[in-house]
């Protein structure tokens, strides 16, 4: 039984890897690739294939986004491709045919392969209703979901794109029309405005202590209140950065002082 299986993700090198181990067998017709929601829509409603291999964040909207568009009589079985082990584990557990965690391996696209086999074979297979029903719940608790905030950006680097990990970064800097991403002693500059880079970021992991400046929680060591009664907030590594007056009481709210 050949698997006609579809490929979606913002992520050039992670497309290219997936289409590798898809294209090396014998029994998997891929039908396409799409690099957004967008596309991934417009894919799934034109080849109507059994898989998709789905990414859940996407700049222009969520793995979710793309279910809900396609519609779930004709949303085909999903197979998530995401860093969010978490949600990726909840998802499986109420519908999703498997969950494929960053970085993967041939095997694990074997096991979702035969998932696959084993669902097709079914006279009814599952529908989408309860994996949707879950993210309406999560969202009615006021809860982040993946496709909500990003994980990664894609940065320049010479000729070359490189993927940076939100997770890695230490803070975030303004710099004229670009924010610049402190990852340990390197520093990636992105054309996009802070305003704009703080809506992509979960505020459970990330706050904003100055109009300039955003900081990655988990590096955060102390507060300090410099002598002129100004607070500092220290990171591992010893890096001061300013907290500004506006956003102090914030601060010291979330942070516990």
């Amino acid at each position: 039984m050949t698997v006609r299986a579809v490929v979606v993700d913002d992520e050039p090198l992670a497309r290219a890897r997936l289409r590798r181990l898809l294209t090396s067998r014998d029994d998997v017709e891929l039908a396409g690739e799409a690099g957004s929601a967008a596309e991934a829509v417009a894919l799934v409603r034109s080849t109507s294939p059994d898989l998709v291999f789905l990414d859940i964040d996407m700049p222009d909207g969520s793995g979710f986004d793309v279910i809900e568009r396609v519609g779930v009589e004709r949303m085909p079985l999903v197979v998530f491709v995401t860093a969010y082990d978490t949600f990726a584990v909840r998802a499986f557990e109420v519908h999703a045919l498997d969950y494929l965690l960053k970085p993967f391996d041939g095997r694990r696209v074997d096991a979702s392969l035969e998932r696959a086999r084993a669902r097709l074979g079914d006279a009814r297979p599952a529908g989408m209703e309860p994996l949707l029903a879950m993210l309406a719940e999560m969202r009615a608790r006021g809860e982040s979901t993946p496709g909500d905030y990003a994980e990664r950006v894609l940065v320049r680097h010479g000729s070359e794109t490189r993927v940076v990990r939100l997770a890695d970064v230490d803070w975030i800097g303004s710099a004229d029309n670009y924010v610049s991403l402190h990852v340990g002693r390197q520093a990636h500059l992105l054309r996009e405005t802070m305003n704009a880079m703080a809506t992509r970021l979960d505020p459970r992991r990330f706050t904003r202590i100055h109009r300039g400046t955003i900081v990655n929680d988990d590096r955060v060591r102390s507060l300090r209140t410099q002598a002129g009664g100004e607070l500092e907030a220290v990171l591992e590594d010893g890096t001061a950065l300013p907290v500004g007056r506006s956003y102090r009481e914030g601060v010291i709210a979330k942070w516990g002082g």
